[in-house]
């Protein structure tokens, strides 16, 4: 299921915010794990295309 974020990650100096989270597997026992973080909007294609 997804979360929804209900508070908005705006602040007053004008640069916008996005929580992303993104799915990676567990380098100990394999299993998939949820990340989450805080980015500025003009990274989050940035973030999602590393590893």
């Amino acid at each position: 299921m997804a979360k929804k974020v209900v508070a908005t990650l705006k602040t007053s100096t004008g640069k916008s915010f996005a929580k992303v989270i993104r799915m990676v597997r567990s380098e100990k026992t394999g299993a998939y794990m949820f990340k989450e973080e805080v980015v500025p909007s003009d990274n989050v294609q940035e973030y999602l295309k590393k590893k």
